[in-house]
């Protein structure tokens, strides 16, 4: 039986393993008190936009792919088959770039121009020498990798619909790897506004004359059933 101590910070009671286990600090009965929690995840959202100029760097993409993997597993026994491949080199953003299917509920929008283009990628694979399932990780550790870049002051987009095999002889991916989301960072170019969205509207978001983008949410009274 190893020894763990315990600490008192700003953050709450923390259990600190020692260095030589080699594990990570684990942190409980956390109330991050100077978080505003809902501010985030209001903030953190699938952006269209973003500002070209300001690079993302692979240290960057490093400590999101940390969270991520600090992330809940889904799979099964605790695998964590999940693999990422990041990306802020200009020739391989953009091979990257032409294998995704943007916004499609934008009309007439054909994704992001020159200029105003991601300047960083994470591909999300999944290794199927570790499992061949992967439930709902890819999801899990998207938004985790979306939340970090909003901590960060940058903000993403997670693209589903890629095209796979091109994105795979792009990057020269072997077969073992199975292609899940690519999630795009960058500077947000853009401001998203929530709106109410009305009972029986669709989900269709406009941008403004400002370039703001306008994007309906459902009341939170219409998403809980009560049987």
């Amino acid at each position: 039986m190893f020894g763990i101590g315990c600490r008192n910070s700003k953050m709450g009671t923390v259990l600190v393993i020692p260095a030589d286990k080699e594990r990570d600090i684990i942190m409980t009965d956390c109330a991050l008190s100077n978080c505003d929690f809902r501010g985030l995840i209001e903030k953190t959202r699938n952006y269209h936009y973003f500002v070209e100029s300001e690079k993302v760097t692979e240290e960057l993409l490093r400590e999101l792919v940390d969270y991520a993997r600090l992330a809940p597993s889904t799979s099964n026994m605790n695998m964590q088959p999940l693999r990422y491949l990041l990306s802020c080199d200009e020739e391989r953003n953009e091979a990257i770039f032409d294998t995704l299917a943007w916004q499609g509920y934008l009309r007439g929008w054909g994704g992001p121009i020159k200029g105003v283009k991601p300047t960083g990628y994470i591909v999300v694979l999944g290794d199927k020498t570790v499992c061949s399932s992967y439930v709902a990780d890819q999801g899990i550790v998207a938004q985790s990798i979306l939340l970090g870049a909003t901590h960060n002051g940058l903000g993403g987009c997670i693209a589903a619909k890629v095209q796979r095999r091109k994105l795979r002889e792009a990057l020269d991916l072997p077969t073992r790897y199975e292609i899940l989301l690519v999630v795009a960072i960058g500077k947000p170019g853009e401001e998203i506004v929530l709106e109410p969205q009305e009972v029986g509207a669709d989900g269709y978001g406009w941008h403004d004359e400002a370039g703001n983008y306008h994007l309906p949410k459902r009341s939170l009274d219409s998403v809980i059933l009560k049987y």
